[in-house]
């Protein structure tokens, strides 16, 4: 495109290109009259990604320019069907009235159209922040600033661990991360960061400088130093802000009037949730059809603006540690859940409020429109009735919540006295002021009610005076308005009236008075619409003094919106408050799984009870078949540990939640194709993770460990992992392991705080049924035939498993693990001998008597089961 001859090209052509060598990067939105044009390369690939028509246009070179076109009044499908796909977007206006231009009209980039820097609301998720980051590395410490511009919402922090930055950057989620153009990432992350379908914007370096990032900070928020902030200089964090705002600045090409605060926060104020945790625990969407629907978040959010949407999935990600914060929610929810009145009136107040954040940014980016000034108004109209509230509540939040509710009385009515009730929606089509607002408004309004009844009158008052009775007036597009009188009348004509045409049979004359009168007629709709526009812009002005006023506000609402649905969830589905400490215990009385008791809400959940410490139940292992229910008991332990600590009443009878800092999942896996990883090294993986960061505060949930290679392998390297996770100078996670392997039913007794529990299944004949419930003990088999059968084998394939297993089992593991040697236990009551005997209390036995009681569940025996035990100890271990 560059090697055009541009002394060829026709003036408007150069002037294409000369804005375009500007944003090469771009495809280039043009404005010609009705339409935005795109020429050349730009053309080419719209027409391809939008599936319009390619032709082409006389540009003065020797071949026509390749051209496509969208109609301005529908650009946004079009703008936002591009940056879906990741395509950066300059939008060309012109900048002065044809009317008044002399030659070329002026043409400029207004505005640049970014996956992360979208600021219609049409386009966007209204439950979503469309955050913007930048990122950056300092030595060995990497930062990350991340705002939606459409909100002004911008925080930052720094971490040292790779691993940890990419669980923030999915944590945040954001569209778009900018980088400098000298970036020094290593490619690994930057393909980790690409993978997760992100798009990285290179930018200049210059911003990502300290002093650079003092300037622009200080300039923006209006601070004298930005140690006033929390940032310190040369800092990373300090950088990447900076160059933040630097890019949000550049492609918005407005001052930023409502970015106000930066929050800089440490990582660790939160719960740390990796990928898989938030992926296997399905917060905010399933895992497998990446909807709403199913998720926790699916379950929590009865908001009630899009703001409380925001703020609760928000919150939803980032649960809290702090004691204090946890408990100040709790107990808001309380107040709420206990008083129906009251939750009813906040519901129906906050059902009225619109969108306060995106229409503060729609009025800083100057497309606000009258009906938003309104729906602003409407929504100020409700703010003293939902203060009047809770201005006596001080439990909780209810305090900061109602200090920082502004009335804004002074915005409604400046909007009250200005705009109509029901306004159209632009200021371009005029009556949009009220009439009684500006007195030149009235004029002009009567003007145009009533100009046809002044001439009218002109006409009889002109018969009248001059006696001629064939005297009318009329109009055309030429002349204006005119009197016209027939030519035997004609020499009667007052001398005052001016001829302007002769014509056969009459003759055309105008008046000073007809002339003036024509000008406040004719005038009166462009001369009303212009000065709307003006006063619309002046009322735009005023308005947008006020802006840290009116986002301190909507952010209020956001958390007394997701407060309130906290409590409204709480209420309908009957959870509990839970008693929320830093105790190392979690005690949960018939809990149940928040998600699944709703999908499944006409079938009665079966409600199981959990106790986790660090003493004598530290680490379950849960055995029992496929389906019977034990993943759905691991993700509902996580789940109500995770509920209660973002501040929310849990779905149990009753709940003691010691703080976690963690929680880590490793449930299932399948093969990673795009990374080039099989189901065990993804497994392996995730394993690593955990045993790498998790601390005695953790909770650990493992959903199988080794499926993904062979029997002997797997169950090696899940006993290690119970050993390594419970026992010495190992980590002392609370810890819930579902497991196949019933191998591992024997570390109880042998690991202090090993406990064995298994999933509740009654058996008839061939058939089970699952009982949902979990007890203590370990399953005795794993029942695979018989779940087969459950999901429609055919009947000659389980009758040959049956046969086969039938054959296997003579020497299958569990006969095979009797013999191995070596298994001390630092901490274990049994301990092998050197004579192959067991150390069993006070009395030495063989190893094969010494698992044959290990097994035996003495307490669930009948009599008669009691004396065949006996029987077959006498007979097969008899000493000889």
């Amino acid at each position: 495109m560059m090697n055009i001859d541009r002394s060829k090209l026709t003036p408007m052509m150069r002037q294409y290109f000369e804005i375009k060598e500007n944003y090469m990067d771009y495809i280039l939105f043009y404005r010609l009259g009705d339409f935005y044009e795109m020429f050349f390369d730009d053309a080419v690939r719209a027409s391809r990604e939008l599936e319009i028509t390619l032709t082409a246009r006389n540009c003065g070179l020797e071949e026509k320019a390749p051209l496509c076109g969208v109609p301005y009044h529908a650009v946004d499908g079009y703008i936002k069907k591009l940056v879906d796909k990741g395509i950066k977007i300059a939008i060309c206006e012109q900048t002065e009235d044809p009317a008044l231009a002399k030659g070329l009209v002026k043409r400029e980039v207004v505005r640049i159209i970014t996956p992360g820097t979208i600021t219609d609301p049409e386009m966007l998720d209204e439950g979503n922040y469309n955050y913007v980051a930048s990122l950056t590395k300092l030595e060995n410490t990497y930062a990350i600033a991340y705002c939606d511009i459409t909100t002004g919402v911008m925080k930052t922090t720094e971490l040292h661990d790779p691993e940890k930055l990419i669980d923030e950057i999915i944590k945040i989620e954001p569209s778009e991360i900018v980088i400098s153009d000298k970036h020094t990432l290593a490619p690994d992350m930057i393909k980790t960061i690409e993978a997760q379908g992100i798009t990285l914007t290179p930018f200049m370096d210059h911003a990502f400088q300290p002093h650079a990032g003092k300037r622009i900070i200080e300039r923006v928020l209006n601070v004298f130093s930005i140690e006033s902030l929390g940032f310190a200089d040369d800092s990373a964090i300090l950088c990447a802000s900076g160059a933040l705002l630097a890019y949000v600045e550049e492609t918005a090409k407005v001052p930023l009037n409502h970015f106000n605060k930066i929050d800089i926060y440490n990582h660790s104020r939160f719960m740390v949730l990796d990928k898989f945790t938030r992926r296997n625990l399905e917060l905010v969407e399933t895992m497998r059809t990446k909807d709403k629907k199913g998720s926790l978040l699916w379950v929590l959010d009865k908001t009630c603006t899009a703001m409380g949407a925001r703020r609760l999935k928000a919150w939803v990600e980032e649960p809290l540690i702090d004691i204090e914060a946890i408990h100040k929610r709790l107990n808001t929810v309380e107040v709420l859940v206990d008083d129906l009145l009251l939750r009813s009136d906040l519901r129906t107040h906050l059902k009225q409020i619109y969108d306060l954040e995106r229409l503060t940014s729609k009025l800083v980016y100057g497309s606000i429109n009258p009906r938003d000034l309104v729906a602003l108004k409407q929504s100020i109209s409700v703010l003293p009735d939902i203060k009047g509230c809770i201005d006596t509540l001080e439990e909780g939040d209810f305090q900061t919540i109602n200090e920082d509710i502004d009335s804004l009385k002074d915005i409604y009515q400046l909007i009250d006295e200005s705009v109509v009730e029901e306004p159209p929606y632009s200021v371009k089509d005029g009556g949009v002021i009220k009439t009684d607002f500006h007195p030149e408004i009235a004029n002009l309004r009567d003007a145009i009610a009533n100009g046809k009844g002044w001439i009218l009158d002109i006409e009889s008052k002109e018969r009248e005076r001059t006696g001629i009775k064939t005297l009318k007036i009329g109009f055309n597009k030429v002349f204006g308005y005119y009197i016209e009188i027939s030519k035997g009348s004609s020499k009667n004509a007052p001398e005052e009236y001016i001829r302007k045409q002769t014509l056969a049979n009459a003759e055309r004359y105008i008046t000073p008075e007809l002339k003036q009168l024509e000008e406040t007629v004719l005038g009166a709709e462009e001369k009303i619409v212009r000065l709307e526009q003006e006063l619309f812009a002046q009322l735009k002005q005023n308005i947008m003094v006020h802006v840290d006023r009116i986002q301190t506000t909507a952010r209020a609402i956001a958390s007394l919106d997701a407060l309130l649905s906290f409590a409204e969830c709480s209420y309908r589905y009957g959870f509990v408050k839970p008693k929320v400490n830093n105790k190392d215990t979690i005690q949960i009385k018939n809990g149940r799984h928040p998600v699944i008791e709703r999908i499944f809400n006409e079938t009665p959940f079966v409600p199981n009870d959990t106790l986790l410490d660090q003493k004598a139940h530290k680490f379950y292992i849960i055995t029992g078949p496929n389906m019977a229910g034990k993943s759905t008991y691991l993700r509902q332990v996580a789940l109500i540990t995770l509920i209660a600590q973002i501040g929310c009443f849990v779905p149990a009878d009753k709940a003691e939640i010691g703080v976690v800092d963690r929680i880590f999942t490793r449930v299932g896996a399948s093969d990673d194709l795009s990374q080039g990883q099989s189901t065990f090294m993804v497994e392996m993986n995730e394993l690593a993770n955990i045993l790498n960061n998790a601390t005695s505060k953790s909770l650990i949930i493992l959903d199988e460990i080794g499926r993904g290679t062979s029997t002997y392998d797997g169950l090696s390297i899940a006993w290690s992992v119970v050993e390594y996770l419970s026992q010495g100078s190992g980590i002392h996670a609370k810890t819930m392991f579902a497991t196949h392997y019933h191998e591992l039913t024997e570390l109880e007794g042998k690991i202090d705080g090993v406990c064995n529990f298994r999933i509740a299944v009654k058996e008839s004949r061939d058939d089970i049924i699952f009982l949902r419930k979990i007890e203590r003990g370990g399953a005795n088999q794993s029942f695979g035939i018989q779940v087969a059968k459950l999901a429609g084998v055919p009947e000659p394939v389980i009758e040959r498993a049956k046969h086969i297993l039938s054959k296997l089992e003579v020497n299958d593991i569990n006969n095979n693990i009797q013999n191995l040697q070596g298994l001390e236990m630092e901490d274990g009551k049994a301990q092998p001998q050197t004579d192959g005997k067991v150390k069993y209390g006070d009395y030495s036995v063989s190893e094969g008597l010494y698992h044959y009681l290990s097994k035996l569940e003495v307490e669930q025996m009948t009599p008669i089961e009691a004396m065949n035990a006996l029987y077959n100890i006498i007979s097969q271990f008899k000493e000889k």
